[in-house]
């Protein structure tokens, strides 16, 4: 198994006005107290409900997550008296909480809006149903705290497969990719590609803010694949499912014959399908690319054209059958 060369990065936080400018739109978040505490800093990617912290009982309460309100802890705070109300929403507010989000169109009183307001703590509601909201801001923020890496190569979605052309500068990564968007595949980053670890075994790949879907062609400089070719020829996002180490083919070399036994490499401790292509002059590297995106895909749906004739072969020799024609017998079939 081979591990694959990447520079890794990992956010270490994110701000609540990142949070609310981030998911306002997608998430119909509104703000309750106004924008103090905006600057307020997200560390952990978990959600909390405080309803223990409510009732009393802080001594587990992780406070430095994001605090979610929804139904339950509103249905209590209204069961207490309006002094009781506000001295168990106080017992939340002796901390450090980045910011709260109440659920269901919930609602807390004025004084309460003002006391968190004073202690720096924002407040922010959704219409969205807590387990519903809780889905989409833990998905949030898994993206914005997960590992990734920084990887060289042009990355192209080739009939729905994630394929990642990978080599050394100048072998011709990103003219391979420019044939693969006119025969009709979509590109998703050239040059730079993200990588980010979504879950397990999950990895997606894309572009740069900057990058985007500009390419580098060596003689003629950079051009606008977007622009050039339509919306049609881009993806923002693809998930990576097989890497395409371009190589100089060599005569020394051993390379694969039968494809029976998987190449394996690893990229953030997560296993993707690695494929060895030597090129030369005058291989068509683009249809071979298409031919690896359609064999992976007869590989998920159970079909392995190398074991397929592995068994062929075996039965074959078991039936001590010479196999010399394909077809013994014409039928006055001369085209």
């Amino acid at each position: 198994m081979k591990k694959t060369k990447e520079k890794l990065a990992r956010k270490e936080s994110i701000t609540v006005g990142f949070l609310y400018d981030a998911t306002r739109n997608r998430f119909h978040l509104r703000k309750l107290n106004g924008e103090k505490g905006f600057g307020n800093i997200i560390k952990d990617k978990n959600l909390h409900r405080p309803g223990l912290a409510l009732a009393g009982y802080v001594e587990l309460f992780t406070y430095d997550r994001v605090q979610m309100i929804g139904n339950t802890e509103i249905r209590y705070l209204k069961s207490l008296t309006p002094e009781q109300r506000k001295k168990s929403f106080l017992t939340l507010l002796q901390f450090k909480i980045p910011c709260i989000i109440l659920t269901h169109d919930n609602v807390l009183g004025d004084d309460l809006l003002q006391a968190a307001a004073d202690h720096g703590i924002p407040i922010f509601g959704t219409p969205y149903e807590t387990t519903k909201i809780a889905y989409f801001l833990a998905d949030f923020l898994d993206d914005q705290f997960a590992l990734q890496a920084v990887l060289h190569g042009s990355f192209v979605d080739v009939y729905g497969v994630g394929v990642l052309l990978s080599g050394r500068s100048g072998i011709g990564k990103s003219e391979i990719a420019l044939d693969l968007v006119e025969r009709g595949h979509r590109l998703v980053a050239d040059d730079v590609v993200m990588v980010t670890r979504k879950g397990e075994g999950i990895l997606m790949g894309s572009g740069t803010d900057l990058v985007k879907h500009f390419m580098e062609i060596r003689g003629l400089g950079l051009i606008d694949v977007r622009s050039m070719f339509g919306i049609r020829a881009i993806r923002f996002q693809k998930r990576v499912e097989i890497i395409v180490e371009l190589e100089e083919w060599k005569r020394a070399d051993d390379y694969t014959r039968t494809g029976l036994e998987d190449h394996i490499t690893k990229i953030l401790d997560t296993e993707i399908t690695l494929v060895k292509l030597p090129i030369f002059p005058g291989k068509n590297v683009t249809v071979i690319t298409e031919v690896i995106a359609l064999n992976y895909l007869l590989k998920h749906y159970g079909y392995d054209a190398a074991k397929e004739f592995s068994k062929r072969l075996e039965g074959a020799i078991a039936e001590k059958k010479g196999g010399n024609r394909v077809i013994d017998y014409f039928e006055h079939d001369f085209e």
